[in-house]
């Protein structure tokens, strides 16, 4: 079982095409694993049948911890860029968030602030490294923001959980957002 490919394809079922696979997500982003599971083995081939311990598997050995089982269902814990907007959990923040960025994306964002563009919220990262690696996704010499949280949430910013490596927000506003080093 090759189960970097299967966790890819339980993210694309569950963060960004449901329907693809015949699934109806709760409006917290819940799905039966029964029928995750009859979607996988009936669109995929792993060389045998993928089992609910193959999702505990997976969900157990990730390290971005992206998936969540809760009794008889499973659910993406972020990145969902489905039209139906999944409900989170909001919690204070800690009082520091980071956010890594190419460069050529700052222009617009000491403008406009963090947008959660194609996605439904805004990524964030409770550490430095952690924000590093996702701007260097896009990046070689990424951008990293310093988010004031703890004057956003006074504020009245609403923050997310997502896991505990990612936070989420709506947006942020420019006002918020230093580089980092400034």
């Amino acid at each position: 079982m090759d189960y970097i490919e299967l966790s890819k394809e339980i993210s694309y079922a569950l963060r960004h095409a449901p329907w693809e696979y015949e699934l109806e997500l709760d409006e917290e982003g819940f799905v039966p694993v029964d029928q995750l599971l009859d979607a996988l083995n009936d669109k995929t081939d792993y060389g045998r049948k993928v089992t609910r311990a193959d999702l505990e598997h997976v969900i157990a050995t990730s390290e971005k911890r992206r998936h969540e089982l809760s009794g008889d269902s499973i659910r993406a814990l972020y990145g969902h860029t489905t039209p139906q907007r999944i409900l989170k959990r909001q919690a204070e923040p800690p009082t520091t968030l980071y956010h890594g960025t190419p460069r050529r994306s700052l222009p617009s964002i000491m403008e406009e602030g963090l947008l959660p563009m194609q996605r439904q919220y805004v990524h964030l990262s409770p550490d430095i490294a952690t924000a590093t690696r996702v701007g260097r996704r896009r990046d070689a010499a990424p951008a990293i923001l310093k988010v004031d949280a703890a004057r956003a949430w006074a504020d009245g910013v609403p923050f997310y959980v997502g896991n505990d490596k990612v936070w989420l927000a709506d947006r942020i506003d420019p006002c918020y957002l230093s580089m980092l080093g400034e």
